[in-house]
């Protein structure tokens, strides 16, 4: 048994888990969408990301289905450290969906998807004692008491709760539609009376230590829609510390008797911002608010981390991704933002975009085999078939996983155009993928498969991290950098509103001298412009100082940088392990994405009919083994890894 004073876990959320199909057309009908944004949703599934975000330690009881849908929250919820111990995968039944719209700031057009889905399946059985009693507290929603399966669970979740000294949380959460209340296609309606409802949620408000809840949800636990005798009649059924939700208004608490007066209470007036989506902004406060109460903060500071919180996400698309990290918090709370409209502040959504980022690579190994001209020219020169060039890059796949058998870390680059079998394959391994947009040998910049970049990354899974080449230097003719510059402005527009990360791979030297300031200075006028690659991808270099000075500007524009990748250039393999030497002393420096030091010769014979399958993925693996090894010893050099 679990010691019951030690709480490993801040928060279970109890209930919905499912996914949210938001429209991406704005401003219109439901009918009319064309296209649907995919995200983790439920209001219990969004509050424990949200709250594991912000720095607690959160966890889930729900369920969800046997199938790619339930896969795709138990991957989200991990990616975003929730604990999983509490999800129950049901082959029996379905996930749920939710299909919604933005039509304007009063209108979010809102289909529900869940007949006999599986978070409506929790059942008493999947409520374990340890697992509750291991948490400071457990957070049941109104939902998951609508029908007589999920209220056994919600109630025995409450029971255990109690016994073990956890705190109760109760976030109203009323959807009408969801009690059965309305027809399906009123899923957006927010409030109708019915006395069974109020029945249903008093039952269990007597246990709990915290209520939240808007205006119309007081309405519906109180069964009377007069706000303050809304109030004064559930504090006659329960001492916990009530939040009253007002919008626009910020929030209002209640600790103790219901004064005479609604804004008498502990109140934070909240952020003046411009609602763009008010979906899930309830669920981002409730996780500010926790993220204080929890932790024994002054309530007026829970206020304002939860208003600060809604505030954000009802100025952004979706809901849990909506929500922000505790470093985004601290940031718009310290500096604000230069507009009512926040999803416009190109600066305070890069901290957002940064800080939410899955995945944390402290090293990275890549093999570059996203070339193109290269293969063209040596199967022309050889007398070769292109068509076996498309079948060795799968091998190449091989060739990676039998050397990192699994380990993070690892990765790949490829091309849509050759490597699309090797692309498809990728996607059963865990490793980093890469893939590049530019048309090879462009000066000035030109994008390989379309002239929409947005509309051709649209079809790119949001795993592939776009690699873009651009051969750009400081001293550059103006015209040149004008041209060059706007090209890679639509790409990072096209990366941000398609969520793909962009790592950005310059080449000076094809364009002029290089000293020890040159790649600082381009790379410093990237920044300027607005541009933030999540990745650098550089050339080596043999100047300590032109480090020194790389890693100033990255410092100084884009602290959250997933750091820099070291190219090859067909370099021999020693002299390329004699760089590693030089650059593993710069922390930002994580790894290097080589090709042709790995795969030229190799190619040359299989492109020649001079070795099989077996043979090419082992010269290769062998190639890639050297350099990791040789990048390893230089991490170990410079102190980096033991």
């Amino acid at each position: 048994m679990i010691n019951h004073n030690e709480k490993k876990l801040d928060v279970i959320t109890v209930g919905r888990a499912g996914v949210d199909l938001y429209g991406q057309q704005l401003g219109g009908r439901l009918e009319d969408m064309a296209s649907f944004a995919k995200y983790l949703g439920g209001c219990p599934a969004n509050i424990a990301v949200g709250c594991s975000r912000l720095g607690l330690n959160s966890a889930i009881l729900t369920r969800v289905g046997d199938d790619h849908m339930g896969r795709f929250i138990k991957e989200q919820l991990s990616r975003e450290g929730v604990d999983l111990s509490g999800v129950v995968s049901d082959a029996r039944r379905l996930t749920a969906l939710a299909i919604l719209g933005i039509r304007n700031e009063d209108t979010f057009p809102l289909l529900f998807y869940r007949e006999n889905c599986a978070d409506m399946a929790l059942c008493e059985q999947d409520v374990h004692e340890e697992f509750i009693a291991a948490s400071r507290s457990v957070l049941v929603t109104g939902t998951h008491l609508s029908t007589a399966t999920v209220r056994a669970a919600s109630k025995k979740a409450v029971e255990f709760a109690k016994h073990a000294g956890t705190k109760v949380i109760l976030d109203i959460d009323y959807r009408p539609v969801l009690w059965g209340l309305t027809l399906p296609e009123a899923g957006e309606n927010r409030f109708i009376a019915n006395a069974k409802v109020t029945r249903q949620l008093q039952a269990v408000v007597a246990d709990c230590d915290l209520v939240v809840g808007t205006e119309e949800e007081l309405h519906i636990l109180a069964g009377v829609t007069d706000t303050l005798q809304a109030l004064k009649s559930i504090r006659q059924l329960t001492n916990a510390v009530i939040v009253f939700k007002r919008g626009a208004l910020g929030c209002t608490v209640y600790d103790g008797d219901i004064p005479d007066n609604l804004d008498q209470g502990i109140s934070d007036s909240g952020v003046e911002i411009e609602v763009f989506n008010v979906l899930g902004a309830g669920d981002a406060f409730m996780s500010g608010f926790l993220r204080g109460w929890l932790r024994g903060e002054p309530l007026a500071l829970c206020c304002q981390w939860a208003n600060a919180c809604g505030a954000l996400v009802v100025s952004r698309h979706g809901c849990a991704p909506a929500i922000p990290k505790w470093e985004e918090l601290n940031y718009f709370l310290e500096y604000g933002s230069t507009t009512k409209a926040l999803r416009f502040d190109s600066r305070l959504e890069q901290v957002h975009w940064s800080t939410n980022r899955s995945n944390d690579y402290k090293h990275l190994m890549v093999f570059a085999m996203d070339h193109r001209s290269q293969f063209e020219e040596m199967a022309l020169e050889l007398g070769a078939s292109l068509d076996k060039v498309m079948p060795l890059k799968k091998l190449a796949i091989q060739a990676v996983n039998n050397l990192a058998d699994g380990e993070s870390g690892f990765g790949v680059l490829l091309d849509g155009r050759f490597g699309a079998r090797a692309l498809e394959a990728a996607a059963d391994y865990p490793y980093w993928i890469g893939r590049p947009i530019e048309l090879p040998g462009s000066i000035p910049l030109e994008f390989e498969a379309s002239a929409d970049v947005a509309m051709e990354l649209v079809e790119w899974p949001l795993n592939h991290v776009v690699k873009c080449l651009v051969h750009y230097h400081p001293d550059d003719p103006p015209s040149l950098k004008q041209q060059q510059e706007r090209q890679l402005l639509r790409l990072f527009d096209a990366c941000r509103k398609t969520r793909h990360e962009l790592l950005l791979e310059v080449i000076c030297s094809t364009n002029g001298p290089v000293g020890s300031q040159t790649v600082a200075s381009a790379m410093q006028r990237i920044y300027d412009i607005g541009i933030y690659p999540d990745w650098w991808k550089l050339e080596p270099i043999e100047d300590t100082q032109a480090y020194d000075n790389i890693s100033q500007v990255i410092q100084n524009n884009d602290p959250y940088c997933r750091g820099i990748v070291l190219l090859g250039l067909s370099a021999p393999e020693d002299e390329l392990i004699a760089s590693f030497t030089i650059a593993a002393r710069n922390p930002w420096v994580k790894g290097f994405a080589v090709g042709r030091t790995i795969w030229a010769q190799t190619a040359r014979e299989w492109l020649s009919g001079k070795i099989d399958e077996g043979q090419a993925v082992s010269r290769m693996q062998s190639k890639m083994a050297n350099l990791v090894a040789g990048w390893r010893r230089a991490l170990t050099q410079a102190g980096r890894i033991n």
